[in-house]
Order: structure tokens, then sequence, then C-alpha cells
């Protein structure tokens, strides 16, 4: 049986005072033997949860409608009632329902649903009887389990007239009734759910409770499960711009999506912490937070106790709490205060003096006067979050709009209540849009440095490097954070290079931002009078280790380079208004409207209203244009649910292939996992005889082989080690596994980039030792001062010619854990793509050539080919056969094309007959697809009687193809014009074809082959045979090729040195310019910057991106 996620509602529960007890007080209430209203025990009274209705058949591998999971469960209730006598009901025939349910049948709830302290905290101040009719209140809960699972509840109060069923008399042979005092018990109503829909579950609670009232007392319990069912029906809106919303009278209700993958739901207002508190003492609550303080808020009102405290975790993300987190705590819970460890708990404000009494080195927070205070005796000093991010924050919080009248004052009265709702709504998902920014940076602001001092390879974080270039007022903060566990958490995300919103905003601003971040072999470090700096000036002065360590521009001096960082600074803090530099390109919001909730406990009307639904997301599809795929994905995801719900297994997984297809971002892989798993036979061999659909579980199939295999190679993933320097004698083997943690050595290869380095260190020793005048510290700086007398003294073996031409170089696989061979190489304006394997890029600034992007993961495989379709996107060919489509905007990559069979290994563009623009693509077996750009729908597909087709290009209406074995030209419907084989000198001896080069103008072909240093020119109009040859010296093959300027630039492998070399040629008179020597390993790519540059990549012996400058 496949196992799916919960749904909106996971149970609702009725929680209230036994119908005996209630009976009980009533009668003394009406004899007047009672004068006060004593608190009274709650208890559980009913209990609704999912499957409501399920087919009525034999069959194992149903899967149950309502979006539920098939779960074991338990008697909460039968056990409880199991001795108790019937009486007569108190509640009419309400409550005589309620209870012989409750007493008759065996209530069940779901195996991970503890109920046991739900009545306490469903009435966390006591359950007490009224006499007059009380207004309705509302509350939120968060459970929290021992694997820090969270559940929400959103509880209503909702108070009903007591009195018994039979209340007369007879009296002088009339019946006349009593004259009684009324008196009312409070219900709570609990909805449970794994996600926090605040907002919408309570919307959801008034529509019951008007439903209850409108309907007669007997139908109490039907109408709370008929509610139930309704809303376990309901499917979650998946990642991105489309909410779902639904009707349930009166109201109109609105389910908001994550915004993304990454992001919690937001079903609350965001503002509420900033109009409880001043923008000091709301810093002074998140400073707490960060360091794992023992918090207790207080407040009148115990809906604000939950609410403010979600918003506080909120806008510390992604940094997750850890803790113990109670954001309500009833009367009788006040034990949990005295945990030992740090907390997030919340109490009545009535409390707070006897907590203050009771219990010590608390940090009490009440919301109502917006005061924060400590238990201790002694005023207790609370570190702040570091100056230059708390006044960023204070700035663009003190711009925000927080009042929603002032938003009203031009506006009508509104006649319509849902449009009155939902515009309030938008303007609510718009503020907490700017809070979350204005938080996220305020995270990014206190962290930003971190990742400067992290050492990826052995998953070391240099923490005494990081607290030493800290202010000195900031010190007391950081080294308390630095050792909670929610610092440790989001550490091991950042050695993990988890793509996050944090990690997006930190990509995004980061040329605004007062650092300059970059990773090469020839790090400049700043001098030491600015390491020793000591006083505040600002974050435009803070130090970044590796600041300088690249050339900004190839002919700028480093002082007019930190002269063109330092003018993008802004000039005032004060200035930033909430969007400044936060403004991220977002999608506008689609409503997906359900339809009219069926009767929901009939299995049949359940099944027509999937159907309705599937009808309906079917035409929101077809009217959706093929160019807004996101959308589209949404869709699909959507209709994959509810046809996997309702068991139309083959249909959903349609769905999800198209989703695959669209947005891999947003896929759920265990979810589509469990669908193929609960494949009975026949469906599986319907599956079979689909081509598409086979392809696609085999895919998903094979990802989970490789996730198996990543766990499994993974286990010290987790793993995180502070660097401490050595402070005993240490054997050599652990010297230098010290010294490689540290970071300043980074392999064992002697190279003049790393003897660069090496320099460096030595220069930042002669200053230690001129400023500590001490014997060790001098004999140090005299051995690294050998590497200085090695640079000054003895020449570096690079010849002139190659000296000349090389103008910097940049290592792609710094923060990996080993070298890796450079595969493809792509420039886009501005931009440099490089692809190292295993499916990792990494995108550098080509003004700076420093790096914006670490390691991008496209996939697992090595990408073959990169080709810039337009300005937002770039297509990535892999070995798994998918074409990767990374959108620039976002460096994300959100569709993929899945329609070759075998690894992609060529992509180029050209244009149709109607002068539209095309994509082609070719893949090992000799297949070629036409690719419409717009629909990303294959329109025409081919295939060539080859040896592995390496790749393809376009001209003058055809294409040329080349395999290892011959290179064809092909006509645009695919017929073969003529095919060029391997010259008769280098046939059977394994030489193949490796790349081709077209030069139209000059109507020449040139090829390359990877076991000959012979380059053939073929004229295009005559292509029998090459008519000229041109042989490189001291080369045993060439892998690459590309046109720059009118040059040729050849990437080869030396005969005799087994190193890379680049060989420059002239295209007109076919003579070899110049052969540069800059790669230990073999040339493996080429590509060419705006004809300025040539830059070269090498095989994971050099791993290395060399940058020539063209002439």
């Amino acid at each position: 049986m496949a196992e799916l996620p919960s749904g909106l509602l996971e149970a609702c529960v009725v929680i209230g005072a036994s119908s005996d007890k209630l009976r009980e007080v009533y009668q003394l209430h009406q004899h007047g033997n009672s004068k006060e209203l004593s608190l009274l025990e709650a208890e559980v009274l009913q209990v609704h949860a999912p499957p409501f209705v399920s087919k009525e058949t034999s069959s194992s591998q149903a899967i149950g409608p309502a979006f539920s999971r098939v779960q074991r469960r338990r008697s909460f209730i039968k056990k409880k009632k199991r001795d108790r006598p019937v009486d007569d009901p108190v509640n009419g025939e309400s409550a005589k329902n309620a209870e012989a349910s409750s007493t008759d049948d065996d209530i069940s709830v779901p195996k991970d649903l503890d109920l046991l302290a739900l009545p306490q905290l469903c009435f966390p101040g006591g359950l007490q009887l009224a006499t007059e009719q009380k207004e309705d209140s509302y509350h939120f809960l968060v459970f929290t389990d021992l694997f820090g699972n969270r559940t929400h509840g959103v509880v209503v109060q909702h108070h009903r007239s007591v009195q018994l069923s039979h209340e007369s008399s007879a009296q002088n042979g009339g019946i006349q009734r009593r004259n009684s005092l009324r008196l009312y018990a409070p219900f709570a109503i609990c909805i449970i759910s794994k996600f926090p829909y605040y907002n919408a579950l309570r919307d959801c609670l008034s529509c019951l409770l008007v439903q209850l009232r409108l309907g007669r007392q007997s139908d109490f319990e039907e109408t709370v499960k008929e509610v139930s069912a309704k809303l376990s029906l309901v499917p979650l809106p998946p990642p991105g711009q489309l909410h779902v919303s639904f009707s349930l009278r009166p109201l109109q209700i609105v389910l908001p999506s994550r915004e993304a993958q990454d992001r919690p739901v937001i079903d609350i207002n965001l503002h509420l912490p900033l109009l409880c508190f001043t923008d000091a003492m709301l810093l002074q609550v998140l400073s707490c937070l960060l360091q794992e303080e023992k918090v207790v808020l207080f407040s009148s009102d115990w809906a604000r106790l939950t609410l403010v405290a979600e918003s506080l975790l909120l806008y510390l993300q992604p940094l997750s709490w850890q803790q113990p987190y109670v954001p309500v705590l009833a009367k009788g819970m006040l034990d949990f205060l005295m945990a030992p460890t740090a907390f997030l708990m919340g109490c009545h404000v009535s409390h707070i003096e006897e907590v203050a009494a009771e219990t010590d080195d608390l940090i009490l927070v009440n919301i109502d006067d917006g005061s924060i205070q400590t238990s201790l005796a002694e005023q207790m000093v609370l570190p702040c979050i570091p100056l230059a991010a708390a006044e960023c924050f204070v700035s663009r919080t003190e711009s925000l709009q927080l009042h929603y009248d002032l938003e009203l004052c031009h506006a009508g009265a509104g006649t319509d209540a849902n449009e009155r709702r939902a515009h309030r709504r938008d303007w609510q998902h718009r503020l907490n849009t700017q809070i979350q920014n204005i938080a996220l940076e305020l995270v990014l602001n206190i962290f930003r440095d971190v990742q400067d001092y992290l050492n990826y390879e052995h998953r070391v974080f240099n923490s005494e490097e990081f607290l030493r270039t800290r202010e000195p007022g900031e010190q007391t903060f950081y080294k308390t954070v630095l050792d909670t566990h929610i610092f440790h958490s989001f550490l091991r995300d950042r050695l993990n290079r988890k793509i996050d919103a944090y990690s997006r905003m930190e990509i995004n601003t980061r040329n605004s931002a007062p650092r300059n971040r970059v990773m090469t072999d020839s790090p400049r470090r700043p001098p030491m009078s600015e390491l020793s700096r000591s006083g505040y000036s600002g974050p435009e002065h803070r130090l970044s280790r590796r600041l300088g360590a690249s050339l900004p521009n190839l002919d700028q001096s480093p002082a007019d380079s930190m002269k063109a960082l330092n003018s993008h600074r802004l000039a005032s803090l004060r200035k930033i208004t909430p969007d400044t530099g936060l403004k991220f390109n977002q999608k506008p919001v689609k409503v997906f409207r359900l339809p009219e909730f069926p009767p929901p406990l009939a299995y049949h009307y359940v099944q027509n209203y999937y159907q309705d639904m599937v009808v309906s997301l079917g035409k929101a599809i077809s009217a959706t244009p093929p160019d807004d795929s996101s959308l589209l994905a949404r869709y699909h995801y959507l209709r994959g649910l509810v046809n996997t719900v309702s068991n139309k297994r083959l249909d959903a997984l349609e769905d999800f292939q198209s989703l695959y297809k669209t947005d891999a971002e947003i896929f759920p892989p265990q979810m589509v996992k469990a669908l193929v798993d609960s494949l009975p036979a026949s469906e599986r061999a319907q599956a079979e005889k689909r081509p598409e659909l086979k392809h696609f579980i085999s895919r998903i199939k094979r990802d989970q082989e490789r996730e198996r295999s990543r766990s499994d190679n993974n286990d010290e993933e987790g793993a995180i080690k502070r660097f401490k320097l050595p402070k005993k004698h240490m054997q050599l083997e652990e010297f230098v596994k010290c010294v490689q943690e540290s970071g300043m050595v980074k392999d064992q290869r002697v190279d003049p980039q790393y003897m660069q380095q090496a320099l460096t260190n030595a220069l930042l020793m002669d200053a230690v030792v001129g400023s500590l005048q001490s014997n060790k510290a001098i004999y140090a700086a005299s051995k690294l001062s050998h590497f200085d007398r090695i640079r000054t003294e003895v020449p570096m073996m690079v010849p002139q010619t190659t000296a000349e031409v090389l103008k910097h170089k940049i290592n792609p696989s710094l923060e990996l854990t080993t070298p890796h061979a450079v595969d493809v190489l792509l420039y886009t304006p501005g931009q440099l793509w490089v692809s190292v394997s295993g499916g990792k890029v990494m995108v550098f600034d080509a003004s700076t050539w420093s790096i914006t992007h670490t390691c991008l993961q496209v996939g697992t495989a090595r990408l073959n080919c990169m080709l810039e379709v337009d300005s937002d996107q770039v297509w990535m060919g892999s070995e798994d056969s998918v074409i990767y489509i990374i959108t620039v905007a976002t460096m994300v990559c959100n569709r993929q094309l899945t329609e070759h069979r075998t690894e992609v290994t060529g992509l180029t563009l050209g244009t149709d007959k109607y002068s539209q623009k095309v994509a082609y693509s070719c893949s090992a077996e000799g297949n070629v697809m036409l690719w419409d750009l717009a629909t990303l729908q294959v329109r025409k597909q081919f295939r060539l009687s080859c040896d592995r087709l390496l790749s393809v290009c376009n001209h003058n209406g055809g294409l040329w193809c080349c395999s290892r074995d011959s290179i064809m030209e092909v006509w645009r419907n695919g017929t073969l014009k003529h095919r060029m084989s391997l010259p008769e000198q280098l046939k059977g001896a394994g030489t193949a074809f490796s790349s081709i080069l077209l030069l139209p103008e000059l109507e020449e072909l040139w090829s390359v082959c990877l076991d000959s240093g012979e380059v053939c020119v073929w004229h295009i109009k005559d292509a029998t045979r090459p008519y000229h040859r041109v042989e490189l010296q001291d080369c045993s093959g060439c892998f690459c090729m590309i046109r720059v300027k009118n040059q040729v630039w050849i990437g080869g492998v030396a005969r005799s040195s087994l190193k890379g070399k680049v060989y420059i040629l002239d295209a007109e008179r076919h003579l070899v310019l110049k052969e540069l020597h800059g790669h230990a390993d073999r040339v493996t790519a080429l590509c060419s910057a705006e004809d300025r540059y040539a830059l070269s990549g090498a095989g994971k012996l050099d791993g290395k991106v060399a940058i020539w400058k063209v002439e």
C-alpha cells in the first residue's frame, strides 16, 4: 500500500467536559448548592480523522482517497469510557450522539497523533462554565515530537447552553417548566494539520461555527464530521506561484503556497512582532534566540503567544530552532520551565511574577507591553546583534507600512466580504514578503563572512580565525552563537553547499555587499595593519579572508580595483527603503479554485469530485501559455496528486513525468517512488507498453539507486570540525593534516601558483615576526621565506611565449574535495560557466574572475555540452541523457528535456524555414532533435548511422554532424547530403574524430582527432578528402577547437610530457603562430570571451582554467 503525504487535515478533535460532570454541576447549580462555578476536567469527546470513505473492496493495492496516509490506528476513547455507566445526557441529543459513539464504537486516531496533552492545551486557562454566553475565542498550538517534527493546531472555544433533556415535572395534574438559570459550557474544536495554515484553518472553524449555529444541536457531531471530511479532500498547493482556494460557506478560503521548496508555509501576519516591540527590543529578542537562551513569552492573549513565537522563528530562517518549543503552556504545565536546556515557551501574563520568582536564567518577554527582563536578581547583560546588521535592519523596518487602514484611505466601502478579504490578503502577502527579505538580510549580514572560514575538503570551520576578525564589541555575541545547535545546523548546510534562500540572496547581493569573495590560486592578502585594526568602522571595511585573491581586472591595479568595489557601496544606511537591493523577480500569483464540495461521506461522490478537479486542472493547463512553464508545472503537480489519490496511477505518472520535464525543483521523488511501487502487475504491464512512461519509471529507479549510493557514501556529511592551532609537538602526518585543515596548503604539487600562495603566507609570517620578535616566530618565518628566495632567484619554468599570453588562472575545484577535470566551458555576457565532473557547475564573474555561484548541481552525471539559448536560459546536455535548462536570473534548474535515450553530446542554435530560432541537440547513438524554444517540444527528430555522434552545428540551412568515424552534412529533414570519412593515413590506428570547426566565409571545415597531432582542412564544396594538413609539433592528440578573431585555437596534449598544450593557428594561412604551455594535463575545453580572451580548461591532474590574452 502506497503511503501518501498528509493533506490539509490530520484530525479534528472535539474537547469538553463529560456529560456526567456537566449534569452534576448543572443540578447543583439549579438547587443553589453551588455559588461558584469551579474548573472542570477537559476530555476528548470526538475524534475525526481520514480516511472518511473507502471503496468496499478487498484489493490490497487500492490507495485510499482523501489525501491521507494509510496508517494503523489505536483507540483513545473506548478504553477511557469502557466502565462509565450510560445515563441520561445533558446536552440533549448532541451529547447523546457524542457519548454513545464514544462508548459503543472504537473511535480511533492516527498512530502518530498524541492527544494526551491536548485537553489542557485546548483549555490552557482551564475549562469553566459560565452563566452567560461568551464570544468564541481562537488560539493556536504547536506540537513537536522527539524527532523535531512539528504539527500545528487551531482551536476555537465555543460556548453552548447546558440543559437536561427532560426538565419538566408534574404539578397539580399539569406540566410546568421550572424557573432555571442557564449555564453555558465551553467546547473546544481543534483542527490538527501537518502544515501551519493558521489563518486558513481559523477561517474553516469560523465557517463550521456558522453551520453549527444554524443547525440542530443533535446534528453537532455529524456537522463536525462532515466539515472535517471536506477539509480532508483539499490538496495542498506545491511550492511556487499557485495558491489553492475552496468554498466553505460563507467564506472563500485560500491556502497560500510556499514561495520555494526550501521556504516554509507562511499563513500568519509577520508584522505582529513589529507592532508589539520597538526595533531595539525586537533585535534583543532575536539575539537571545540566536544565542539559545531560555526564552519565555508572556501575553494575556493565548493566540498572540503562538503567532508572535512563530513569527520570531520565521525571522531567523534559514536557521532552524533546534531546542524545545512550546508556545502555549497550560497553567498546569509551568514545571516545563524548569528544564535545564534552552527553550522557547509561552505562558499567560498572569504567571509572570510567579515564573520570575521560582526560576533562574530565564529571559522574560512581555508581548503585551513590549518589555524584556530576566529572572535573575542581578541584571544580566545580553550581547546584542552586531551593529552594522542591526542598523540595516532598523533602517528597513522603519520604512515599512504596517497599518492596513492607511491602505484603505482612498477606497470605498466594499459590499463583498470575500473581495475585501482578498484585498487584505494581497496586502498582507506583499508585506510578509518584504519582512521575509528584511529578516533574511539581517541573518545574511550577521553570518555572511562565515563561508570564508570554511574548508570544504576537510569539513573544517576555522572559528578561531573567524572570531579574531570580529569587532571587539561583537566578540561575546559570536562566541556564544558559534557554540549553539542552531548555528551548527546552519554551518552544516553551508558545508553541504545547500542552495536555499540564504545562498540565493548572498549571491544576488554579492556585488553590493561589503566584500569581494573570489577563488583563485594567487591570493593577495591585506597588510597586517588592516588585520590588526581595532574599532568599528562599518561593514564596508570588514576584511574577507579571500579579499583580493583574484585580479578583478586583468589590466587594473589592486588599488584601483578596491576603489571600484567601494564605489558600489551605499552612501547611508538610513536611506535604505524596504525594497532597496531586495527586489527579486517574482511571478504573479495564480489561485486555483477547487470545485464545490460533494457530500463527503459517500465514496462515489468523492470520486466524482476528484474527476471534476482533474477536468478543471486540464482546462487550466490548456489555457496556460506554453512559455509559462512554472505555472504549468504546478498544475501538473496538483493533477498528478489528485490522480494518485483517486487510484488513477498511470495518469498520475504521466502528470509527474510532465512535471519532471518542466520543473524538477518541485518534483516529489518520494511520492512518485511510492506510486511506482504501488503499481499492480496489470498497470505495470500497461506502463511497459508506453515508451515515455517506461523510460520515466526506469529513470526514477536509477535516481533512487544514485541517491542510495550517495547516502551510503556520505556518512560524514553532517560532521563538522573546528580548526584549532596546535599547542604541542606533532608528528609529521598529524602536522600535515593540521596544515591542510587550516587551508594554508591545498595539495602537494609544486606549482608556481601554489608557490605564490606560500609566499603570501611567508609575508604574513614576516609581519608577525616584526611585531612579536619571538624566536620561534623568527625561526618559522625563516623557513617559510625560503619560498621567497626561490621565487626571486630561480626562474619559473614557463616559456616566454606562454608568459606573455597567459594573463590569469582560476581553479574551479578549489573548494571541492579533489581536483576535477574541466569538462565544458561557456562564456555568456559577464559570466564564465565551468562544468566539472559529476554535474557540478561553477559560475564566475567575467569582470573580476571571481566566483559568483559555487557548485551548482546539475544532475549527477558528467556534462558534455552547454549552450546559451537566450539571455535568460542556458541548456546543458548530460551523460544521463537529460538536457537541463538553467534559468540565469535565479541560477536554478527548473526544467528538463528527457526525450533523448542516451547521453546528450551536442547542442546548437539555428533557424527554421520561417526564420524562427530553434535549437538542435544530438545524442551518442545518432539521434538529432529539433526543439521549439517556446513550447520545449520536439518538432522533428531523425537518426544518423554513425559511431558515437559527438556534435552538431547549423550552417546555411543544413547541419554538420561529427561522429567518431565520420563527418556528415545533413539536410534539415534528416537526409544525408554526403559523408566525410577519416583520411586514409589515419584509419586503422584507433584514431577517431574529436572536434570540427566551420569557417563559412573561407568555405572550410577543420577537423582534429583524438590520437593524432594533424589538423585536416576540408573544402566544404569538395569534401572528398582534406585539401590541406597542418602538423602540430609535439602533439599526440587534440580534443577541442574554437575560432577567435582570425585565429584557430586547438587544445591538445604534448607527446613528450603528456602535459596540456594550446596551439594558435592562422585561419587563412594555415600556420602555427604559437604553442602555449599552461596546463599539467591535457586541454579538454576551450571558449572565447568576446574575442578579447580565450579560456582553456584541463584534465583532473591540472583542473584549472587558464585565461589567455588574444592578440
